[in-house]
């Protein structure tokens, strides 16, 4: 087994993954503790190169408890699990450090970092300023975090003059004490009260991406959003906004039918919102969001203005898998929280047969309720654990749209193309996580894809 373990990590998902290897190539001892039985920890360890006896581990249902044991100098604590647990109030009480990989990448990273959060449209605006920056082409551009790639590994690799672009979500800012050289928080709706208790210990993990700012910094906000301009006072960055409903003096905003860019006095004509491919007013937000963060990187606006012209989106975001019968079937796997439905059902036109439900994270549905009730929506199916909470939202808000409750995802494509009507629209936007029936968001969206393609 390996020597007596310096740093724990806890959870071998794919966030922390790569620090196992990143701490073994540096002659570090590591104790890994995953509730998985022995075995398959010891199989995601052998797929990163690791052979099980290079490590400590701890496995099943006392592996906190079991890490308690050894005198860690940090634990790693993956994204999404609960920090007020026994176990890890123990291990700070004997001085071991409880922290997480985003904060290590935080630390040694040498790039100026932009970070983006918020609680939709992370992804997009992310894979926007990302391509934006390639597309201008001066430096090298390395994308990554809740996006789904740890930059950890790529550390040696990135110089001061480079572009670090990272999405950051609830989980990965929790535990951080540096905050990004630019930082954003796009919007704030309530979700992931399951893991943060309430909408205030949510609000406060996502501004840990402006806390540790300093005056040499850049915020970026929304502002029309008066919630997050007031979460944003008495911090020491300088505020650069973007606007759907004003032209900010600093920051990016509509103009005559245009998103245009502004600082000291000048205007920056980018792209006519008649030219945006991605479609939805949100995705206005997000496109308007995309720009502020790469001219404030130093981008051309030609490159953002190039990307936006092409841009379709992302997949399981409003993504169009087919049409089949004259009914269009699309993908919004991504739509977690109500939120997130919301914007689909205002970006769609057409008559909705929605499908939505799924793990329950202790979410309101009320409101999504009325907002099915004035949307275009037909019909309703409705799945999960949550899909009776969105039933009774649904039957609350007074209106006649019929619901129908199915026990699987294969049921519910069936019962939506047998609501569904030629012109039709069938969206799976659940309104919920996926964790009920699915490992994440994409296996979800991915089955969906599947089921239609076999219609």
């Amino acid at each position: 087994m390996g020597g007596t373990p310096q740093v724990g990590i806890i959870g071998l998902g794919v966030n922390n993954q790569p620090l196992v290897r990143f701490f073994l190539d540096r002659g570090i001892a590591v104790a890994v503790a995953d509730r998985r039985p022995r075995t398959a920890i010891e199989e995601t360890l052998a797929h990163l190169g690791v052979k099980s006896d290079q490590v400590q581990i701890a496995a099943g249902d006392g592996y906190l408890q079991d890490l308690t044991d050894w005198p860690l100098q940090e634990v790693y604590v993956t994204p999404g699990m609960k920090k007020d647990v026994p176990e890890i109030h123990a291990l700070a009480s004997q001085g071991t450090r409880i922290t997480c990989e985003t904060n290590l990448f935080f630390e040694l990273c040498p790039a100026p970092i932009i970070g983006i959060t918020g609680s939709a449209g992370k992804t997009t605006t992310t894979t926007l300023v990302g391509m934006g920056l390639k597309k201008d082409g001066r430096h090298p551009v390395y994308v990554g975090g809740n996006i789904g790639t740890s930059l950890l590994p790529q550390l040696d690799q990135i110089h001061p003059l480079d572009w670090v672009v990272m999405e950051l979500s609830s989980f990965q800012l929790e535990l951080v004490t540096l905050s990004p050289h630019g930082a954003a928080i796009l919007n704030l709706s309530p979700n992931h009260l399951d893991i943060h208790g309430n909408f205030a210990a949510y609000r406060a993990a996502k501004a840990h991406i402006w806390d540790f700012q300093s005056d040499e910094d850049w915020a970026l906000l929304p502002a029309d959003d008066p919630g997050l301009e007031t979460l944003f006072r008495g911090h020491r960055a300088t505020p650069i906004w973007f606007s759907q409903q004003k032209m900010p003096s600093h920051g990016s905003g509509l103009d005559r039918g245009w998103l245009v860019w502004q600082s000291e006095g000048e205007r920056v004509p980018i792209i006519s919102q008649e030219q945006l491919k991605i479609p939805g007013e949100h995705n206005v937000a997000n496109a308007l969001a995309a720009i502020a963060l790469h001219m404030m990187a130093g981008g051309h606006p030609d490159a953002i203005a190039e990307v936006l012209g092409t841009f379709t989106g992302v997949p399981h975001r409003l993504e169009k898998v087919r049409e089949h019968d004259s009914i269009i079937y699309i993908n919004d796997s991504i739509a977690t929280a109500p939120d997130r439905t919301m914007a689909a059902l205002n970006a769609i036109k057409q008559p909705i047969v929605l499908i939505a439900g799924g793990y329950d994270k202790h979410l309101d549905y009320q409101i999504l309720g009325r907002a099915i009730a004035e949307s275009t929506v037909r019909a309703v199916i409705v799945l999960g654990q949550t899909g009776e909470k969105i039933a009774h939202a649904v039957q609350n808000s007074g209106c006649q749209i019929p619901v129908q409750q199915v026990s699987d995802l294969a049921m519910a494509v069936v019962a939506a193309r047998n609501a569904a009507r030629p012109g039709d629209v069938v969206l799976l936007s659940p309104a919920s996580a996926s964790y009920d029936m699915f490992l994440n968001f994409e296996e979800r969206g991915q089955r969906f894809r599947e089921l239609v393609e076999g219609l």
